[in-house]
């Protein structure tokens, strides 16, 4: 199992970590979640993430979160996970700006 996913947006050529999410999923869904995440392991992150004994997986599927606002160093607040979104609507995929 997991205590929560680590979320990177995409930004510029690349993807930004901002922030985690630890709700929104039941136990079944957090196993099946696993596991396919299991599949995707790497060593090298998408970008720098603070923290220890953590698990990178490459940018490979995209979730739909709902949150409640952004802090001011640009992490999501109160961020839950709604589920996976459709891979057809990657070019709908949120994308930070240099703001």
């Amino acid at each position: 199992m997991f205590h929560e996913l680590l979320l990177g947006a995409r930004y510029r050529d690349g993807y930004k970590y901002v922030g985690s999410v630890g709700t929104g999923f039941k136990h079944d869904e957090a196993r099946r979640l696993k596991k396919m995440l299991d599949k995707i392991k790497t060593r090298l992150p998408v970008d720098k993430v603070p923290g220890k004994s953590l698990v990178m997986t490459g940018p490979m599927y995209v979730a739909e979160i709902e949150y409640r606002a952004w802090t001011n160093d640009g992490k999501l607040r109160h961020a839950s996970l709604k589920g996976l979104r459709d891979p057809d609507e990657l070019p709908e995929v949120f994308r930070l700006s240099d703001q």
